[in-house]
C-alpha cells in the first residue's frame, strides 16, 4: 500500500466509498477534533489523544473509536474491532444509505466527552513477563557483548526475540533462527524493525 499524506488522498485511494467517507469526514469536522493522518489513515484527536479514525475496506467502511468500549451504544451500532482488543470499537457501514448523520454525530460527541473525562484503557506494556528460551540464555551467557546488547533492547523487542526462538519446533530451526538474530541484537535492531519502517 502506498504511503498516504492527506485525508483527501486516502479518500481518493478508496474511491468506491468516496461519497460516504466525505460525508463522515464532514460530520467529524463539525466537532473540535483535529484531523491527522496516522498509520496511513485519517485519525482524529483531542489534545494529542486519538479519539477516532476513518477506515475503508473492500466491502465496508466505518469509524474506529479508540476507546469505544466506554460508549453507551444505545443504538447497537458498534462491534468489537477484534477479539483481542479491549478498547477499540467500530461503527461499520456498507453504503452511504446506512449512515444516520444524527446518530453518528451523537456517538462522536460522546467519544469526545469521554476523552475529556479521561476515560481510556491504557496499554499495560510491561504486563507480559519475558521468558528467555534455554538456547538463547546459553548463548547470552557465553557472549558478554551479545548479553549487554540484548539487555539494552526494550522489553517488547526482547519478547519478540524470545518468542521467535521459543516458537520454533525443531532444533535445526532454533539454531538457524539464533544465527539470524545474533547480528540484529548486536546492532540494537528489533526482530520486526525492518517491516515497521516500510
Amino acid at each position: 500500500m502506498k504511503k498516504i499524506s492527506s485525508v483527501e488522498e486516502y479518500i481518493e485511494e478508496n474511491a468506491h466509498f468516496a461519497e460516504a467517507l466525505n460525508l463522515l469526514r464532514h460530520i467529524i469536522n463539525k466537532t473540535e477534533l483535529v484531523e491527522n493522518v496516522k498509520w496511513n489513515a485519517p485519525v482524529y484527536s483531542l489534545h494529542g489523544k486519538n479519539v477516532l479514525g476513518l477506515g475503508a475496506f473492500k466491502n465496508h467502511f466505518g469509524i474506529w473509536f479508540f476507546n469505544g468500549v466506554f460508549l453507551k451504544d444505545e443504538n447497537n451500532l458498534l462491534s468489537n474491532a477484534h477479539e483481542k482488543t479491549k478498547a477499540l470499537r467500530q461503527m461499520r457501514f456498507e453504503s452511504i444509505d446506512d449512515i444516520n448523520k444524527n446518530s453518528v454525530l451523537a456517538y462522536i460527541k460522546e467519544a469526545i466527552e469521554n476523552q475529556k473525562l479521561g476515560k481510556e484503557i491504557k496499554a499495560d506494556r510491561n504486563k507480559k513477563k519475558t521468558v528467555i528460551p534455554l538456547e538463547l540464555k546459553a548463548l547470552l551467557a557465553k557472549n558478554q557483548s551479545l548479553k549487554s546488547s540484548f539487555e539494552n533492547l526494550s522489553p517488547y523487542k526482547q519478547r519478540e526475540y524470545c518468542d521467535y526462538i521459543a516458537e520454533a519446533k525443531r532444533d535445526a530451526t532454533k539454531t538457524s533462527r539464533l544465527e539470524k538474530i545474533i547480528p540484529m541484537i548486536l546492532n540494537g535492531i528489533g526482530l520486526n524493525d525492518t517491516y515497521k519502517d516500510c
